[in-house]
């Protein structure tokens, strides 16, 4: 194989409040070099997963995202708590048969994005 995994990049209006809120939704610091037009969150060491990627964009997000993060926790009530005290919205909730499956969120830009029940 001659490719691996190396980033999500998200497109953005403000690069330091999208940093902050997907930091602390993640537990990721920023790297070194944050500025107004591109910052980087890595994962922690023995994770595997992608690192983060936001850029500055000039035009806003208007419609649906093609490709969105799913998150998995075991404590699906508390965890939504969380999100939303950190500024996330929820879209909608998915249940099956009385249970949480999924909730969809939207990131304080309107980028969607998963939590599902584990």
């Amino acid at each position: 194989m001659s490719n691996s995994w190396y980033a999500v990049t998200i497109d953005c209006a403000d690069v330091p409040a999208q940093t902050r809120f997907w930091g602390a939704v993640l537990g990721r610091p920023p790297t070194e070099g944050l500025t107004p037009e591109h910052a980087v969150l890595l994962p922690a060491e023995a994770t595997g997963a992608p690192r983060l990627v936001f850029n500055k964009v000039p035009e806003p997000k208007t419609a649906k995202n093609r490709v969105h993060l799913d998150l998995i926790t075991q404590q699906a009530e508390t965890e939504t708590r969380r999100l939303l005290a950190l500024g996330a919205t929820v879209l909608r909730v998915f249940e099956e048969n009385g249970r949480h499956r999924w909730t969809t969120f939207a990131d304080p830009e309107g980028n969607e994005f998963d939590l599902i029940s584990g």
